[in-house]
């Protein structure tokens, strides 16, 4: 029996003792590191006697930043020393539970580069053939190579923060020339983020993806379809991206998702050497997308066709190394049929099939106060839940120019 009094605190739950996810509480002490249980969380700062001096020096301060750094052994050994206390039968001294809806969340970690991935055979070839009727579906490199774009670090927040509707370029077919203006088709994307933490390395083999990913986060990367459309000729997006990128505020360890590890899909052709090195794995997390109060998809992280191993050895095959704080995430999760599709464009098959919502409303893309909410699990230890944190954010009108 642990000393945490709390329903949800079991390993039937999603944030039962196999998970123990890490954010920052804003407090009116300022901002603490902690760790969630069930509906509570425990600021770590009051148990860092608890922890010995080397463990606290990594979590006294208010960010992830300094824990990021420390490295593998370092984490295993936290969440070793933290398993044990919030399972043991008495509370350690200075422990201080408290609720986690009476305290917002800020941002965990400082985000340093972020790339944003492609990796989703079924929502690339979905996207080619809503947006390239009668070419190929797929890119002659998509089955070669992780395909991805650098992402803007500078507006990745952390879930919670409202996302105002962005401004851009524009042009539908038939216009003599582009508009500008607020974007008439926002989107959501369903992704999963990888946070990067250990020393700083290029090349990082397949093999090694462990030693620097820190922990897995539920990653909403909005997208304003029609500024994309225009924009992404012959690069990628930029304004249809990087106004907004959310992030959910508690980061899971890797380390709880050893259940949940599967096989990648194998490859269509010969890869290259880095890619297949050691052979790369997948992940068993099942996605949960609400628009509102009403389910629009449950897609599967299982689907995916590039592994989050082969997406880090590509990003540093070039020789850009991974740093702690660096984000990456895996780009629209979709599966193969129409509920499992992790974005509006697809959903909708590009606006032309509206979606009901609970309320009776339709929708082809997203409207001023609508909030969309990303969840999300894998098996753990014994069958248990692990739990990963919502990402949330709503809609409000464009800002004034």
């Amino acid at each position: 029996m642990s000393w945490i009094e709390d329903a949800e605190f079991a390993p039937d739950k999603p944030f039962g003792p196999q998970t123990l996810p890490y954010g920052v509480l804003v407090t009116g002490h300022g901002p603490v590191v902690a760790v969630r249980v069930g509906r509570h969380a425990l600021p770590l700062r009051g148990i860092a006697d608890e922890l010995g001096p080397r463990l606290a020096e990594l979590i006294s301060g208010d960010s992830l930043d300094p824990l990021l750094a420390a490295g593998r052994d370092a984490w295993r050994e936290l969440r070793e020393r933290l398993t044990g206390i919030v399972t043991a039968d008495r509370a350690p001294s200075g422990a201080e539970l408290v609720r986690t809806d009476w305290h917002t969340l800020s941002m965990p970690f400082t985000v340093g580069d972020y790339v944003d991935f492609f990796a989703s055979r079924h929502h690339a070839e979905n996207v080619g053939r809503i947006l390239a009727r009668g070419s190929a579906p797929l890119p002659e490199n998509w089955t070669h190579l992780p395909v991805a774009y650098h992402g803007r670090a500078g507006t990745v927040h952390v879930s919670g923060t409202d996302v105002h509707r962005p401004s851009g370029q524009r042009k539908a077919a038939g216009d003599a020339h582009p508009a500008f203006g607020p974007t008439r088709r926002l989107d959501f994307e369903a992704e999963v983020g990888f946070v990067c933490g250990g020393e700083a390395a290029a090349q990082i083999p397949t093999s090694e993806f462990s030693d620097h990913v820190f922990g897995v986060a539920l990653v909403n990367d909005w997208s304003a379809r029609d500024v994309q459309a225009w924009e992404s000729k012959p690069l990628g997006p930029f304004l249809a991206k990087s106004f907004a990128t959310s992030i959910a505020g508690w980061i899971t360890p890797l380390e709880a998702f050893e259940e949940a590890r599967i096989a990648a899909p194998p490859p269509e052709q010969p890869l290259q050497q880095y890619l297949v090195e050691h052979e790369p794995w997948g992940l068993d997390l099942r996605l949960e997308v609400r628009c509102n109060e009403t389910l629009l998809s449950q897609p599967r992280f299982a689907d995916m066709y590039w592994s989050p191993a082969q997406q880090l050895a590509h990003m540093t095959v070039g020789g850009a190394p991974a740093r702690p704080g660096d984000l990456f995430a895996s780009g629209t999760v979709s599966g193969p049929e129409r509920d499992q599709r992790g974005c509006l464009l697809e959903l909708t098959w590009g606006g032309s099939e509206p979606i009901t919502l609970s309320d009776g409303e339709q929708r082809t893309f997203l409207q001023d106060g609508d909030r969309v909410t990303l969840s999300g699990s894998a098996p753990g230890p014994g069958g248990s839940v692990v739990g990963l944190g919502e990402v949330t954010g709503t809609v409000l009108a464009a800002a004034r120019r």
